[in-house]
């Protein structure tokens, strides 16, 4: 049992770190560009404006998705309960390898919409 409890709280670290890493994003933009932290591309990069909007469009996303991923998360273990540990950690392994791809695709549509807003110079079009 303590294992599944294990699991279960493992399994809720990537959309709670996107719900509030996604908020800080999009709320708390960093004020200068940086190499340390914070939405890091090439374009996003560029100046100041697209980096405040590379935060902003990348965060909102990372809220959404880190709301939708938490109520599956929770629900899919349930009825895993008193299953073996084998069983639980292979599911646990299941989600979390779908959480993680949902924490990396935002990169894509964030650099097209990066691309529609501005120019290769980081102008607004």
């Amino acid at each position: 049992m303590w294992f599944w409890w294990t699991m279960m709280i493992c399994d809720l670290l990537i959309p709670l770190t996107m719900l509030v890493f996604g908020w800080i994003m999009w709320k708390h933009i960093p004020k200068r560009i940086n190499a340390v932290y914070g939405y890091r591309t090439a374009m996003s990069m560029k100046n100041e404006d697209t980096w405040k909007f590379a935060h902003a469009y990348c965060g909102r996303l990372w809220c959404i998705i880190g709301l939708v991923l938490l109520l599956p998360s929770i629900l899919i273990h349930i009825p895993f309960y008193s299953s073996s540990e084998q069983t639980v950690g292979i599911v646990s392994m299941i989600v979390m390898t779908v959480q993680l791809i949902a924490l990396v695709l935002p990169v894509l549509p964030t650099e097209a919409e990066l691309r529609r807003t501005f120019d290769q110079n980081g102008i607004r079009k």
